[in-house]
């Protein structure tokens, strides 16, 4: 049941995080659940560092969506001409 739930909440926050940072991204849904399983997990780190956890779906979801925003964010910044990948 975690790794359905992990991967729901991947789903929900790469989603996100790909509507709130306009990018011109050639991925689909799997690059969504990809960004937002890294990004929960950055999310879920920097929270820990901040002292900021939940335990809600709807937390876990914005800790999440933080989380592969930052991940975009890095990306688009500073790697994406360097490895030229799709995302």
């Amino acid at each position: 049941m975690g790794l359905i739930y992990t991967l729901i909440i991947g789903l929900i926050a790469g989603a996100l995080a790909k509507m709130i940072t306009p990018q011109n991204e050639k991925g689909g849904w799997i690059s969504s659940i990809v960004i937002g399983i890294i990004g929960s997990f950055v999310g879920h780190f920097l929270g820990g560092i901040l002292g900021i956890e939940s335990t809600h779906f709807i937390g876990r979801i914005l800790i999440a969506t933080g989380g592969a925003v930052l991940v975009l964010f890095i990306y688009h910044r500073y790697l994406a001409k360097e490895l030229n990948l799709p995302i």
